[in-house]
């Protein structure tokens, strides 16, 4: 393949550049190519021939100085500066050469004198065939260019959302820690048993969190880790509190996202009031995840701007992160109850 683009290629280029001009010249003055002088043809074609591997040798070092001296990218105003300076100098080559050679050719006229017919084609035609062969040669080096840009814009997001997801967690870590740490505190005065019990679901919520968190895990796990936080706020929460909680048995094997839940449920916990009823449930219905919680809060309640405060600003983001577009996100509050809805796409 190197031997035909470096010594056949150049000899055809410069070929279909001549027989071109020769074709429209000849239609247009009702002459045949056939009926010149043999020298005249051979001359001709001799100095197309040397004007097709000059001008591809010349193209090829255009390139070359166009990607050391700019970055290859396609715009607009790249591929039009890089045509100029190729048309610009195929144009000087093309009429140091032909120009000449066709004044010398033809002894019949003055020798300065050459038909405006003849310097149009000249010009036109190798223009032409110099713009075709820019688009052929640079379309695979735009082509890798655009799809290594492609390639890097992806890698910066991602990156830019694990980034936005590890300070998310960052943010939220801290806020489970002090939840969990000032339940105990309660309990190591009047029940050591049930602080001791405390702690050691405590260190189940831990080891979800640092050592059994993958990238997506199973529903399964995330509704055990529900279940296991659930009972560790029960200890904190008031007698009153009335929960009941629904998980559907359809739920299993279903990849999530981690800790997606969990701070609806940590929500309802802090603003529980009035009747002090709480509703945890979670089906699979078609092809997605419905996770809905509920809670009765007292009559005089905080602005609702403020409810769940991180926890469910981070997790409106986390959501439109990991699940853009296949994912809805419900808020309610009336009167004396706050719903709170979340749907996730799994397949």
């Amino acid at each position: 393949m190197k031997f035909f683009s470096k010594y056949i290629f150049p000899a055809l280029y410069g070929l279909l550049v001549y027989f071109t001009i020769r074709l429209l010249h000849d239609t247009d003055v009702h002459q045949h190519f056939w009926e010149r002088a043999l020298y005249i043809n051979l001359v001709e074609i001799a100095c197309s021939v040397v004007v097709g591997y000059i001008a591809t040798y010349i193209f090829q070092w255009l390139f070359r100085y166009y990607d050391r001296r700019w970055p290859v990218q396609f715009c607009y105003q790249g591929v039009l500066r890089e045509l100029f300076i190729l048309v610009g100098v195929n144009l000087v080559l093309v009429n140091v050469v032909f120009v000449p050679m066709d004044m010398a050719l033809h002894t019949d006229w003055p020798a300065w004198w050459i038909s405006w017919a003849d310097v149009a084609d000249i010009n036109m035609i190798p223009t032409l065939y110099a713009i075709i062969y820019y688009g052929v040669a640079r379309t695979s080096i735009y082509l890798k260019a655009y799809v290594d840009n492609k390639v890097l814009l992806e890698k910066v997001t991602n990156e830019h959302l694990e980034t936005e997801l590890k300070f998310l967690k960052a943010q939220y870590h801290p806020h489970f820690l002090f939840n969990a740490l000032n339940t105990i505190y309660f309990q190591m005065d009047d029940d050591h048993e049930g602080a001791k019990r405390s702690i050691e679901k405590f260190s189940e919520l831990l080891r979800y969190q640092l050592y059994d968190q993958q990238q997506q895990v199973p529903v399964l796990q995330e509704i055990e880790y529900l279940q296991t936080f659930i009972e560790l706020q029960q200890i904190r929460s008031t007698d009153k509190l009335k929960l009941k909680t629904n998980f559907d048995s359809k739920l299993n094997g279903q990849l999530v996202y981690p800790l997606l839940f969990l701070p609806l449920v940590e929500n309802a916990f802090k603003f529980v009031g009035g009747d002090y009823k709480m509703l945890v449930e979670a089906k699979a219905e078609d092809g997605q995840i419905e996770f809905r919680v509920e809670n009765s809060i007292p009559l005089i309640n905080p602005a609702p701007a403020k409810a769940g405060g991180i926890g469910l600003e981070n997790l409106s983001r986390r959501l439109n992160l990991l699940y853009p577009g296949k994912h809805s996100l419900v808020l309610e509050k009336s009167e004396d109850e706050f719903k709170a809805e979340l749907k996730v796409r799994y397949e």
